[in-house]
C-alpha cells in the first residue's frame, strides 16, 4: 500500500480538528500526523506528542534549516507550526495513511508537494458571524486574539476554491458524514496511472 495523505484546514473556530477526530475514531486505517508548533498549549487540554510537539522558536528554527518540515508557516507573529517528515515517514511505515489538521496555507502546501497522493479538505463555518460565536465559546482566547483570529479567517476563507474538497460545518453530524465519504473513497481510489 502506497500512503496518502488527507489534510483538513480551516479558519480557526470552525471545527476542523473536532472533525478530524471523528475521523480517527471512524476509520482505522488513518494515523493522526502530529504538527510541531512554538505556542503554549491550552491548558491541560493539550498533551506533547499527542495534539502537537511543543518546541522552541529555535528549535523550529533549525528543523526550518535542516528542511526538516513538509510544510510550515509562521501563522501569527512568533508562532510556528508545521509538519515535520519524519512525522509522514512514521505513519506511512506504519501501514496508514496521515490525516492532518493544519492551517489553509499548509493545507495548500501538502497538497503542492503531495500531489495526488494527498486531499486537501477545506472546513468552512456557515457563517463569520457563528464562528465569532465558537471562538468565544472555548474561552481560550482574549479578545484581540478573538479579533485577530477573525480578520484572518475572512482571508483564509478566499482561498477555499483552491481545495479539493469543501465541507460546510453547519451541523457537525452531516459535516463529519460528508467528510467521512470523502476520505474513505479517496483512500479506497486506485492510484492514477502517469
Amino acid at each position: 500500500m502506497q500512503g496518502k495523505i488527507i489534510a483538513f484546514s480551516a479558519p480557526s473556530g470552525a471545527g476542523k480538528t473536532t472533525i478530524v477526530h471523528r475521523m480517527l475514531e471512524r476509520i482505522p486505517e488513518l494515523s493522526f500526523s502530529i504538527s510541531a508548533c512554538t505556542r503554549d498549549r491550552r491548558g491541560r487540554s493539550e498533551t506533547n506528542g499527542q495534539d502537537y510537539y511543543f518546541i522552541s522558536v529555535q528549535e523550529f528554527q533549525d528543523k526550518i534549516r535542516h528542511e526538516e518540515f513538509v510544510e510550515w508557516e509562521e501563522v501569527y507573529e512568533g508562532a510556528f507550526y508545521g509538519t515535520l517528515k519524519s512525522e509522514i515517514e512514521r505513519i506511512w511505515a506504519s501501514g496508514k495513511h496521515a490525516v492532518l489538521d493544519v492551517d489553509v496555507k499548509g493545507g495548500l502546501s501538502i497538497k503542492e508537494f503531495y500531489k495526488d497522493r494527498a486531499l486537501a479538505v477545506f472546513v468552512k463555518p456557515p457563517s463569520m458571524q457563528v464562528l465569532e460565536q465558537r471562538l468565544r465559546a472555548r474561552a481560550t482566547d482574549s479578545a484581540a486574539s478573538i479579533s485577530s483570529r477573525l480578520y484572518k479567517a475572512g482571508f483564509e476563507l478566499t482561498f477555499e476554491d483552491r481545495f479539493d474538497e469543501v465541507v460546510i460545518n453547519d451541523d457537525l453530524d452531516a459535516a463529519t458524514a460528508q467528510a467521512e465519504k470523502l476520505v474513505r473513497d479517496f483512500i479506497t481510489a486506485e492510484p492514477a496511472i502517469l
